[in-house]
């Protein structure tokens, strides 16, 4: 099978079988694309932190990301569009009969039903990238590689993210976030590792 249509059909395969948005896909583009040997779990966190700086959804951005380092352009391009072309067809079924769906207590209980599993899936990825980012672990049993640096920035990102909304009653911006996070790295990091 070809690069672009493997590209093709595992992003076309993780559109339409997440839920929850572009976080919501996270955890199953890190297993397809490491399990792949697309990227390595250190570069996989890397892509998360510049498809988050850049412009656009995120789970777009790294399917674009992905598939421009396997397959070049056309790579990125098939990527893309099998990351976008679930929800695409998704929502353009939905547009025309929401009106209608949402009146049976049966599509309801459905989306009731996901909404906790999709803040799950969110949560665990989340406290995963979290240990990998702080402590480099990958498996069970491996030895662990805490990086003082990384828990620095992470916690008083953390303190921005936390201070400002408490002070100023909404929530800061994730670009903002990005760039005081950047500010730090280049103050910490070339003194503590």
């Amino acid at each position: 099978m070809s690069i672009y249509l493997m590209l093709f059909l595992t992003f076309l395969e993780i559109g339409a079988v997440s839920f929850g948005g572009g976080y919501g896909m996270i955890s199953l583009m890190r297993e397809k694309t490491v399990g792949y040997n697309w990227l390595t779990d250190g570069e996989f966190l890397n892509m998360i932190a510049v498809s988050e700086s850049t412009p656009g959804p995120i789970a777009v951005n790294i399917a674009t990301f992905v598939g421009a380092s396997q397959g070049g352009i056309w790579g990125a391009l098939c990527a893309t569009l099998g990351i976008i072309l679930p929800s695409f067809i998704i929502i353009l079924v939905i547009a025309t009969l929401i009106g209608n769906l949402m009146k049976f207590a049966g599509v309801q209980s459905v989306v009731n039903g996901m909404k906790p599993a999709v803040t799950g899936i969110i949560i665990a990825t989340a406290i995963t990238m979290v240990v990998k980012a702080i402590i480099s672990v990958e498996t069970v049993g491996q030895p662990i590689d805490f990086s003082l640096s990384r828990s620095i920035i992470f916690s008083l990102v953390a303190l921005a993210f936390f201070g400002y909304k408490t002070v100023f009653k909404k929530e800061i911006s994730p670009i903002l976030l990005i760039v005081i996070s950047a500010c730090i790295g280049i103050v910490i990091c070339p003194f503590i590792s």
